[in-house]
């Protein structure tokens, strides 16, 4: 009551925003006595007092900076004035809007649920119970941007759209940032080959970005936390003090760029974000026109000697008869979706290291990037061999933590690693000379990988995996699963955001993948790329003994199997990574008992080393 009292008074003045924590405070009151009139009357008043909050704070400040400028040469006393006008200015500016500013400070908790979009979860019910479908529609979708993993408002959105008075133009974000909107709608376009509509929408974007940017860091100017410091108990200087509240703020600037690139809910942001802008605008300005160098040159300044940026100046330089320069400040081309005969110009693929491999198919025929498809990459013999190892060594549920049908419950896989298969031969279970064989085949596909997509540092295992996947009889008719769903090797593929998340549970630090096939006699079981939506396959892959598919890891590369509804399927699955603190412990071990072996040079012969021992 007494709250409802203080609202009542702040109201009576007009010169006052009413302090949307007290809004937010009656309208969950009001909530829980079943008032929805009054849910909607003040959780939509708190709502409009944070963005006014948030509003005037970042004008002011801006004003307040522009009036109250920096020199290039200050002496204390002059940085001291100016710092305390500032101060002055910001205090009078936003006290004009808000009143006393000490009424609108909130607690950390009512922060975070904004933050959160937690208002829109009572607006939505509130909405619905006012019969005001529509509205609840928009609160819903609101709050499920930002918290995907809620369940029951994903249900509850299934059910709105089947309501009468309902479309789909109800269903949006009403928080939604504009410069992400603008990207995301412009790369929809761009995947449809509308590039002058797509170009409208990449360009306003950038417009609403550097806003955006401008904005964050203007909220970055006021109080600061000092995470371990207890200023009172320690006494610091005054320039002590002043030096810790600008490296914060320093510190709170520099996370804009995070903040600006990460979409509600997620704790990543999207790789490359903004040079992601000039990569998507260099091709589509590319019909001779002097914007696609442009954005090309840009692109540099963020990544300074990228070589198929590089290339691609050298060749619009070349096409134009003239040279360009960059943008005041933007950038381009590293897109997962390149057009094919454009990735034709800036990709070429390295030495495939030894003389059998054969290429079947490069990015260009896979229709994407950074994909490769050869054959001959070992012989029948070994294919033979590998598959007689496999039926010895491996386990179902093993490299599953434990589960025989991770994927489906129609087929089992087993598998085994490295220095599991080296166990068995050093134990006589399996002939030590096959257990090498595996060991060789995966450091001659990590060398071809590494070679073909001319990594200028050296790649590591990540996971190495003999792995068999079976049909299991009696349960293949009607199938309509995937063997193995559509997913990407090191981010969370999220087809509705048309986004891939790095961030855990994801293998993050994994950078290459390749598959090699032992057999093909089987049904089904094709290796499939799609298009980020998880659905459109861009190309199929019929396994075959020798035959190996190479890829980069990330988000550019969704893919999948199909189900195996036959027989058994085959292959060494090989992950990859640039970074050797995430190199394979198990390979590592591995590597000493070959090195023993070597060294020795004899086979079962008194070996000095137990793998057991490395285990």
């Amino acid at each position: 009551m007494d709250l409802v009292l203080l609202t009542v008074a702040l109201s009576s003045s007009a010169a006052f925003l009413e302090p949307y924590d007290l809004l937010y405070d009656n309208a969950v009151q009001a909530f829980y006595s079943g008032d929805y009139g009054n849910v909607v009357r003040f959780m939509e008043g708190a709502l409009s007092s944070y963005r006014e909050v948030r509003r005037t704070k970042v004008r002011c400040r801006l004003r307040c900076q522009d009036q109250h400028p920096f020199d290039q040469a200050l002496s204390d006393l002059r940085f001291f004035d100016v710092v305390l006008r500032r101060a002055a200015c910001m205090n009078t500016c936003i006290e004009e809007k808000l009143g006393t500013q000490s009424v609108h400070k909130v607690s950390e908790d009512v922060a975070q649920d904004f933050h959160r979009r937690i208002p829109y979860n009572y607006l939505q019910q509130a909405y619905l119970k006012l019969k005001q479908p529509d509205k609840a529609a928009a609160a819903a979708h609101t709050y499920f941007q930002a918290n995907a993993e809620h369940v029951e408002m994903g249900q509850n959105l299934e059910q709105y759209k089947d309501l009468q008075g309902v479309n789909e133009d109800h269903f949006v974000d009403r928080e939604a940032r504009p410069h992400q909107h603008s990207f995301t709608a412009a790369v929809r376009l761009y995947d449809k080959g509308d590039y002058e509509s797509a170009i409208v929408l990449f360009e306003e974007a950038l417009v609403e970005y550097y806003k955006a940017d401008v904005e964050c860091r203007a909220q970055c100017q006021g109080p600061q936390r000092f995470e371990g410091h207890d200023h009172l108990r320690y006494r610091y200087s005054l320039h002590e003090l002043v030096s810790d509240h600008f490296t914060q703020v320093l510190h709170c600037e520099h996370e804009c760029v995070r903040d600006l690139a990460t979409r509600p809910g997620r704790l990543s942001p999207m790789e490359n974000y903004l040079p992601l802008h000039y990569d998507y605008l260099q091709f589509a300005y590319f019909q001779g026109e002097l914007q696609a160098l442009q954005c090309s040159l840009t692109y540099l300044l963020f990544h300074e000697g990228e070589e198929f940026m590089t290339d691609n100046v050298d060749y619009y330089r070349e096409v134009l008869e003239h040279d360009g320069k960059p943008r005041e400040v933007r950038n381009c081309c590293e897109h997962v979706a390149f057009p094919n005969y454009y990735c034709a110009v800036i990709s070429v693929g390295g030495s495939l290291v030894y003389d059998s491999v054969q290429l079947v198919q490069n990015s260009v025929a896979l229709n994407g990037s950074q994909r490769v498809l050869l054959d001959h990459v070992i012989s029948e013999e070994q294919c033979a061999e590998l598959r007689n190892l496999a039926h010895a060594v491996t386990m179902a549920g093993d490299g599953y933590r434990g589960r025989m049908s991770p994927h489906t419950p129609n087929e089992r896989f087993e598998g085994a690693t490295v220095l599991k298969t080296l166990q068995y031969g050093y134990e006589g279970r399996v002939p030590m000379k096959s257990a090498r064989l595996f060991y060789d085949t995966s450091e001659r596909a990590r060398r071809i990988i590494e070679s073909y997509f001319q990594l200028n540092s050296t790649l590591h295992f990540s996971y190495t995996h003999l792995v068999c996947r079976t049909a299991i009889t009696g349960q293949q008719d009607h199938r309509n699963d995937l063997s193995h769903p559509i997913h990407a090797d090191n981010c969370l593929l999220d087809p509705e955001a048309n986004e891939c998340w790095k961030e855990a549970p994801a293998y993050t630090y994994r950078d290459y993948s390749a598959l090699l096939y032992l057999n093909g006699d089987f049904d089904g079981g094709e290796f499939i790329f799609t298009e980020m939506d998880a659905k459109t396959v861009t190309a199929s892959v019929k396994p075959r003994c020798g035959r190996m598919v190479g890829f980069s890891s990330g988000g550019e590369n969704p893919h999948g199997v199909k189900a195996v509804t036959s027989g058994q399927r085959c292959a060494v699955a090989l992950w990859f990574t640039l970074d050797p603190l995430f190199r394979e412990m198990e390979r590592l071990q591995a590597d000493e008992v070959i090195h023993t072996l070597d060294t020795q040079s004899v086979w079962g012969q008194g070996l000095n080393i137990n793998p057991k021992d490395e285990l």
